[in-house]
């Protein structure tokens, strides 16, 4: 999103901030929370996103509580412990899944703009790799053999869930009357 000609601010150049609680039923509704309450405590448009893993032979499960999957303050590895427990007896040509996020632009005059990502591949059957976060490191993209915890980042950011809605977000923006 670099080229749009718009200066991003962290939320560590923003704190103290509010408390969020991602109380929403779907990704868009937890963006959502986290961009409006930003966009009206900081008067400033905001950039938000949520996003997990939804896992076909759970159902599709975590989805929206992937960060809770294994109790409401689970670690990385607790949810990931958990999320291999449920699949032990699943082979791996039935680990389908992705890892979807929304990410969304809310201006403090109410405007909103969503854009959606996802990226297909695998659960494995064991984790590798040091890289990423959550789920990274037993989440296989498609047309891959390495996971997202082995493939370097700026790879990753090309095929991820997150460089796409953030792309398409982009797109949008550009199209809008926003910038």
């Amino acid at each position: 999103m670099g080229d749009l000609g718009i200066r991003f601010i962290t939320k560590d150049e923003m704190a103290p901030w509010p408390d969020l609680i991602e109380s929403g039923h779907t990704y868009v509704d937890n963006a959502l929370i986290k961009a409006r309450t930003l966009a009206e405590f900081s008067s400033k448009p905001v950039l938000a996103d949520d996003s997990g893993i939804e896992i076909d032979a759970l159902g599709g499960a975590p989805g929206v509580r992937s960060a809770r999957f294994a109790g409401p303050a689970a670690t990385d590895e607790q949810n990931n412990l958990h999320m291999a427990h449920l699949l032990k007896e699943v082979p791996f040509e039935r680990r389908t899944a992705r890892y979807r996020c929304v990410a969304v632009l809310v201006t403090p005059e109410g405007r909103e703009i969503h854009a959606e990502g996802t990226c297909e591949g695998r659960i494995a059957l064991e984790p590798r790799g040091e890289g990423g976060f959550g789920y990274d490191p037993w989440f296989i993209p498609e047309g891959q053999s390495r996971t997202f915890g082995e493939l370097p980042a700026e790879f990753k950011d090309k095929i991820s869930h997150r460089g796409k809605a953030l792309r398409e977000l982009a797109a949008r923006l550009r199209e809008s009357e926003l910038l």
